[in-house]
């Protein structure tokens, strides 16, 4: 396997997102993942029934035993759902993975609603987790949170996009699965220029994960050396496919099938 990949992010007992969906993505693109997990769910299809924090002195001790011994070639964040979480993981990272892209996934509700950040950390995350990121990965409600600009249409996510960079992070892949509309748009800005990602929308009510995966993929790619623009459309191809053959588990919002394999 060539790729060290940590994900510190929340635990999702139904298999479909969270750390789960993280670690098989890691795996399908052909990297290693390691993990430190900041959150317990009890979760299925059907949204979140319950949520543990782990104290963030045990986060932090993952992170740190995990980057002493192994190592890391990219750092992607899921949940963190406290602003001193958020802070933990930060001061950890500044000590511990300097050179390694950080691949913020702003993970704040659940597919079903349930909140999976508190209100008062989105401050954190906006101002200490940012500015660190090679890389965030907002949906469109999440974007609308950080920057506090409305994002309904093209034009906004472009708006959105440029103040998220302002804001700190080195690029921005801003997710348009929100949009209305029979295409799907996604925005990558990075180095000042605005890469543009459109595909026919996919009728599947298998989308529960879709964010974690679309993150991990692009962090094993950065973590393979493989150059942002090209990490991304990999992982885009590998969450399509992964819908388009998704096994149709439960009731709700059913998991992808993670081990779809990717083509070119």
């Amino acid at each position: 396997m060539k790729g060290r990949v940590l994900i510190i992010a929340g635990s999702d007992s139904g298999g479909g997102a969270g750390i789960q969906a993280d670690i098989k993505s890691v795996t399908a693109m052909g990297a290693f993942a390691m993990t430190a997990i900041t959150a317990l769910t009890a979760q299925n299809t059907l949204g979140v029934h319950g949520v543990v924090p782990i104290d963030p002195a045990f986060i932090t001790q993952q992170i740190e035993v995990v980057l002493a011994d192994i190592g890391a070639d990219a750092i992607k964040t899921g949940m963190l759902h406290s602003a001193e979480v958020i802070a933990a993981v930060a001061s950890s990272l500044r000590v511990r993975a300097r050179g390694a892209p950080l691949i913020v996934d702003p993970v704040m509700v659940a597919k079903g609603g349930h909140r999976l950040l508190l209100g008062e950390a989105e401050a954190a995350l906006r101002d200490t987790l940012l500015p660190m990121a090679a890389l965030v990965t907002p949906n469109l409600p999440e974007a609308e949170v950080l920057t506090g600009l409305p994002v309904r249409v093209e034009a906004d996510m472009r708006r959105a996009a440029e103040r998220l960079a302002r804001l700190g992070a080195s690029a921005v892949l801003m997710k348009g699965g929100h949009l209305e509309g029979d295409r799907v748009v996604d925005l990558l800005f990075y180095e000042g220029r605005m890469e543009r990602f459109e595909d026919a929308r996919i009728a599947s009510r298998s989308t529960h994960g879709t964010g974690c995966t679309l993150a991990s993929a692009i962090a094993a790619g950065l973590a393979q050396g493989m150059s942002l623009v090209d990490a991304v459309a990999r992982a885009r191809a590998y969450v399509r496919q992964a819908i388009e053959t998704a096994p149709d588990y439960g009731r709700g919002h059913g998991p992808l099938n993670h081990a779809v394999t990717v083509k070119a």
